[in-house]
């Protein structure tokens, strides 16, 4: 057993509190939902960059490269300042949805470059300017930007030209569950001299000025020697810890500690006096303007900063050191233990890997899956929202706006989330969302299976489930329906902690299972509006992916009969049944639920076929593909011919049944036999329990041979979804033949799009009209590794479609899995296709090695594009790595 793999089983066992600490700061708290009290429910301009300097937040804390404790009562950051730029550098800026061209945009380099699940060992690297940086700029820029052009990135200002930046490495290194090595590196890349200002700080999140009489923490100056600085941080609640701050031995006096209080400067933002002489911003003042004044002669306060300033030769680089401790003081907090701490932490964090991934996996591959691990990791954070509160406001403000208690989310009022949740991207999504965590959730199994575990049944909990069995989508619109993906989410976790670690948790399996039950049904009785089996889930996740926005109401009476809304849940009765029978075997009660769902399954599946009911079915026999229907008020319907991955997610309604466990279950197989036999019209066009495969598996699925077939004669086309970086969310097929559908004299239509959207539907800032994107690719892989568990190597088809050559499922499998992992790789030219055009990276040493996991890929160059730091879903890439070990 590896230190790590130890340290997380002294977490499970709570016989140490490893992830008491971790990386649980946000990248971005201004411009979100929950620090929005305005009236019109605009976030972005309610709480702007502009004000996060001097606003103290009301739910939660950011800051570059920050850790906090996992209810954030105490928070650590570094801040920066190049002796240019106008203001501190103290967070991630970016542009707002309205801004850039493309929706909210993070306008930053920074890379997560390596982490435990125990947060043991950090690390995070950050690009910084010797230039100031081009905020205005790039706010103009992207202003001038129409949707048919790329998104003006930083590194399109030549800030970063001739190599006129500093690299700044923060790592961390846990000597106990609550002593945290901090080691803070600069290295000037560029010719010239230049002066950096390092302020390591630490501050509390305010919980005070929100209610009458709260308990205020302190933070305060101790006796220092020639050695180090000491910090005392008091929390009632929390208790003391001590930040070790470490002297400058060639300059006298470094480091500055400089107090102020983590309190709104109401006077910069609203022209009214401070209540306290000392605020959020007073730092910043004291830094950047030389306001003397602005922080507390006393040393004492709710925030302080080590202010350390550095003159650095090129290629030259210095250290800073410093310790957080909840023990007793310290004498010697940086002898040679503190360095000895730091190798022991980074070997243990390569012991650690290196027992997860093959060793037969390329150095290439490994440096990408090291890095999507890490930033899975790092996309933790505290997410801290009472709804309730939020709507009616704190007893110590002014009320919010009249029509703010009647605002978004305001039927979700049962709602109280403060958890260390796993993010998509703790900039540009520092919200969790639940569809999105139910992928994040495979790679972390891999490495956590506890901390995976978590999120879901956090997800579920009375607190986040609404009490009508509805899931909180995310939090700009909790009632916004996702697919529901979460009971496969909970079998693949179930099935990769039972092969990483011998257990088969089947109590975390039951108590998922049942709070699932009251999901599904909600399922059933709400998006289901005739009650045949034809759901009409919303816009679920896929955005701009059809004619219409799916989430408002249609430009025609009626409603819309969605393929994949009725796939998804198709293939959520099979993954409930699937777990069903996992209980099953240890309590026959299950076995009743299990023909439930089966018979559940039977019927969706009829519907979408229009087994009974031809005049319903969503499948084109002359296309061979499943699309939309347009539902008019007098009965009749007009399919909606967009190949889309709409079409596609059939594919996922696969499950396979094993012999021993239908010998294991009489009851069950028994009454599965008697519905197939005495219902034969619900098994029309569907692969069911009646032909033993390889093995004499049992195949369950949505469409049978044939379907599949054709299908994949569309899937594998190169022509047609088959992109070399993976599957097309759109057919490339719409190039050339756009869809175009017409009514009441406008039109509507879906062109191929590979790159950005080119509309502002949902928003304008992601597309699903041709990129590639990472969960969905996901689904289909594993999708097809369940078809060849029962067909087996007989069942082949061409891939790519007409070239002859064939494969078997599982090949076809592994060749989408390589096509997905060759995004991040170096080709045979040494060129990253996820780093597009972006030449720094594709040549510069100290970029080329540095990977960002994007939101989704270009449909045709595999180049990366929307959120950046999306390790979120697109973490599944160490997952596909781990599974396809791709060869040196």
């Amino acid at each position: 057993m590896t230190a790590e793999k130890l340290r997380l089983e002294q977490d499970r066992d709570h016989t140490a509190h490893w992830k008491r600490w971790g990386c649980y700061l946000s990248e971005r708290q201004w411009g979100t939902v929950r620090e929005d009290y305005s009236e019109d429910g605009l976030a972005w301009q309610s709480f702007p960059h502009d004000h996060a300097r001097s606003r103290a937040y009301r739910w939660g804390e950011d800051g570059l490269a920050g850790i906090s404790d996992n209810h954030q009562h105490l928070c650590f950051a570094i801040a920066l300042w190049n002796e240019a730029d106008p203001i501190l550098k103290e967070r991630i800026f970016g542009l707002s949805s309205s801004e850039g061209n493309h929706g909210e945009d993070v306008k930053e380099y920074y890379f997560y470059l390596d982490n435990t699940p125990t947060h043991s060992y950090m690390k995070y690297l950050y690009k910084y300017p010797h230039h100031a940086f081009p905020y205005a700029r790039l706010v103009k820029e992207n202003h001038l930007k129409d949707k048919k052009t790329p998104e003006f990135e930083l590194i399109d200002t030549g800030v970063f030209e001739n190599d006129s930046y500093f690299d700044v490495l923060i790592e961390y290194a846990k000597a106990s569950p609550e002593d945290i090595l901090i080691q803070v590196s600069v290295t000037n890349r560029g010719s010239e001299e230049k002066p950096i200002h390092v302020l390591p700080t630490l501050w509390f999140r305010n919980t005070w000025s929100w209610f009458k009489d709260a308990e205020k923490p302190w933070l305060k100056a101790e006796t220092a020697n020639s050695c180090k600085s000491i910090i005392k941080a008091s929390h009632l609640e929390f208790g003391n810890y001590w930040l070790y701050c470490e002297h400058d031995a060639l300059r006298a006096g470094q480091p500055e500690l400089l107090f102020t209080e983590n309190e709104t400067n109401v006077e910069r933002l609203y022209g009214t006096k401070n209540d306290s002489l000392y605020v959020k911003d007073g730092i910043n003042d004291y830094v950047i303007n030389a306001v003397k004044t602005a922080v507390n002669p006393d040393c004492i306060g709710t925030k302080v900063a080590a202010h350390y300033v550095e003159h650095i030769a090129p290629n030259e680089t210095k250290t800073i050191r410093l310790r957080l401790s909840n023990g007793l003081r310290m004498n010697t907090p940086f002898d040679d233990d503190f360095d000895a701490t730091f190798q022991a932490r980074r070997k243990e964090a390569n012991d650690f890997y290196q027992d997860i991934i093959p060793s037969s996996v390329s150095e290439d591959a490994r440096n990408v899956q090291r890095q999507a691990f890490a930033g899975m990791l790092w996309n933790k954070q505290f997410y801290h929202y009472v709804v309730e509160d939020w709507l009616k406001g704190d007893p110590t403000c002014v009320s919010p706006a009249p029509n703010h208690q009647n605002s978004r989310n305001a039927d979700w009022t049962h709602l109280y989330n403060d958890d260390v949740l796993s993010m998509p991207d703790k900039w540009e999504y520092p919200w969790y969302a639940a569809w999105d965590l139910a992928f994040h959730v495979i790679p972390i199994a891999l490495i956590d299976p506890d901390f995976a575990k978590r999120q879901l049944l956090t997800l579920t909990r009375e607190c986040y489930m609404h009490p009508n069995g509805q899931l909180p989508a995310y939090e700009w619109s909790l009632s916004d329906v996702n697919p529901p993906v979460h009971a496969w989410a909970s079998w693949q976790i179930y099935r990769i902690e039972q092969a990483q670690c011998g257990r088969s948790d089947t109590n975390f399996l039951e108590r998922i299972f049942q709070k699932l039950l009251i999901n599904f049904t909600w399922w059933v009785n709400r998006k289901d509006i005739n009650g045949q089996n034809i759901f009409q889930g919303g816009f679920l996740g896929l955005d701009n992916i059809g004619v219409f926005d799916r989430s408002s109401p249609l430009p025609t009476a009626g409603h819309l009969e969605q393929a994949d809304a009725t796939a998804w849940m198709a293939m959520y009765c099979m993954n409930m049944l699937t777990i069903a029978l996992e209980l099953a075997s240890h309590n026959p009660a299950y076995e009743d639920i299990c023909s439930k769902f089966f018979e559940h399954f039977l019927r969706i599946s009829d519907a979408v076929n229009g087994g009974s009911h031809q005049e319903q079915s969503l499948w084109d026999e002359a296309d061979g593909f499943y699309y939309d229907a347009l539902r008019f008020e007098d009965g009749h319907s007009a399919p909606l011919k967009v190949r889309s991955v709409i079409g596609l997610i059939p594919l996922f309604t696969v499950g396979i049944l094993e012999a021993q466990t239908l010998k294991k279950l009489p009851n069950f197989t028994r009454r599965s036999e008697w519905f197939a036999k005495n219902r034969p019209n619900l098994t029309t066009g569907i692969a069911q329990m009646q032909k033993p495969g390889v093995n004499d598996r049992q195949l369950l699925a949505m469409i049978d041979a044939e379907k599949l077939r054709q299908i994949l004669h569309r899937l594998l086309d190169e022509a047609e979804f088959l992109s070399p970086y993976g599957i097309r969310a759109l057919s490339k097929f719409h190039a050339e033949h756009p869809y175009i559908f017409e009514i009441n004299g406008d039109e509507y239509r879906v062109d191929y799009e590979p790159a950005e959207s080119s509309t502002d539907l949902m928003g304008g800032n992601s597309n699903w009209r041709g990129p590639i994107w990472f969960p969905i690719n996901y689904l289909i892989i594993e999708s097809l590794k369940e078809f060849h568990q029962y067909f087996g190597d007989s069942f082949k088809v061409e891939c790519p479609t007409g070239s002859g050559n064939e494969m078997t499922l599982d090949e076809v499998a592994i060749n989408l899995s390589e096509r997905l992992v060759h995004i991040f790789l170096k080709d045979s030219c040494d060129r990253r296709p996820v780093h597009g055009s972006a030449e720094m990276f594709q040549i510069n040493p100290h970029w080329q090695d540095k990977i960002l996991f994007y939101e989704y890929f270009h449909g045709d160059s595999g180049a990366g594009l929307g959120a950046s730091h999306q390790t979120g879903w697109t973490g599944l890439i160490a997952q596909l790595i781990y599974q396809c070990q791709i060869l040196p």
